[in-house]
């Protein structure tokens, strides 16, 4: 542009425009405050990085091998995404294991149960990424709500396991959705379910987590609900930028709240904090209230009548052991096995031992 400078008044902005401007300011001062650091969050990334061996440095994460995959179409319109693993070796009357995954990750987060079962040949898989999550499609207006994951599960089984025994394995947030299927059809559960497992889930003691943000967001209810939702709905493509761009301060996020051992692969980290990242603030804020308004205790009763397994890490932060011990209280008959030096994500940070007990579980069926 030659000669003097040229200006242009601004265009008025709608009410929309301006509360995404408010948010991408906002947005901005914290991406501003966080670069300040970025060159120690850098070198602090790349020395956690630096370790002299990695088991996971060259593990597939993402590459599972399935038999049939498809979208089952929600009467909302949500498309979910399912894959089902035919069994190899297959034995006669052994249920049909069905993964579901936790808030803000998707069905790879059992990498390694889904993995080792393949590899067994005995049991049917059947896996799928819950609303908003994964390659699944989002909800077009609303919130999201448990209670119609609980019936997006069921919607699942019918259609690809309309017969035969089932063992349902829920961590977090699919533990909660198991929790919203036994509450709807507690008649399903003395039919159909063979065993329950629950991973790192919670029957309702929210305001015992460490994280305070869901306990928070129960007690301020609706008003504060409301404003996140609109300033993320109309703002979200900024906030995910703003979330890639400061990448290096989300993965040691993810290694400081989500693992338990003090040096955790660095490949897992990555692989957590890549599934995170593929959910959109939108569909975060959108979880907020049903995840923070989640108590379920009475429906525990419908799983009393098969084996269950509850399974956690003695450092998760997210639901805590007071969570699981809570649990297992009201099924007493439940084995509990609690895993040392584990964090939320413990089925991949010590899948060694939650494959264990989870095929010890299957075999005593």
């Amino acid at each position: 542009m030659s000669g003097a400078a040229r200006f242009r008044l601004p265009r008025p902005r709608s009410a929309a425009g301006k509360v995404a401007g408010l948010v991408g300011a906002a947005v901005g001062v914290a991406a501003a405050g966080l670069a300040a650091g970025v060159a120690t969050e850098r070198a602090l990334v790349r020395r956690f990085k630096t370790v002299s061996a990695d088991r996971y440095a060259d593990e597939p994460f993402g590459e599972q091998r399935y038999d049939e995959a498809f979208r089952l179409e929600m009467p909302d319109g949500t498309d979910i995404h399912v894959e089902v693993v035919e069994p190899t070796r297959p034995v006669a009357g052994n249920p049909t294991v069905v993964l579901v995954h936790g808030f803000c990750l998707d069905m790879g987060t059992f990498h390694f149960q889904r993995k080792v079962l393949a590899e067994r040949g005995e049991h049917r898989i059947v896996a799928y990424d819950q609303p908003g999550h994964g390659r699944s499609g989002r909800l077009e207006t609303g919130e999201y709500d448990l209670t119609a994951l609980g019936h997006t599960l069921r919607r699942v089984i019918d259609r690809t396991s309309p017969e035969g025994p089932l063992v349902l394995v829920g961590h977090s947030m699919g533990g909660m959705t198991i929790m919203a299927l036994a509450e709807l059809y507690p008649e399903f559960f003395a039919d159909r379910v063979a065993g329950t497992v629950l991973i790192a889930t919670t029957g309702g003691l929210l305001a015992e987590t460490k994280l305070v943000a869901p306990a928070l967001l129960g007690r301020i209810g609706s008003p504060m609900l409301y404003m996140v939702s609109n300033a993320t709905r109309y703002g979200g493509t900024v906030i995910d930028k703003a979330r890639r761009s400061t990448s290096n301060v989300a993965w040691l996020l993810t290694r400081r709240y989500g693992f338990g051992t003090p040096n955790p692969s660095p490949a897992l980290v990555s692989y957590v904090e890549t599934m995170n990242s593929r959910t959109s603030a939108d569909t975060v804020t959108r979880y907020l209230r049903t995840i923070a308004t989640h108590s379920r205790f009475p429906a525990l009763a419908a799983l009393a009548g098969a084996p269950v397994l509850v399974v956690v890490g003695d450092k998760d932060m997210f639901t805590p052991v007071v969570h699981s011990e809570e649990i297992v209280r009201r099924l007493p008959h439940a084995e509990y096995v609690k895993i040392p030096d584990s964090g939320h994500v413990v089925m991949l940070e010590h899948a060694d031992e939650v494959n264990a007990a989870l095929e010890r579980f299957l075999e005593d069926l």
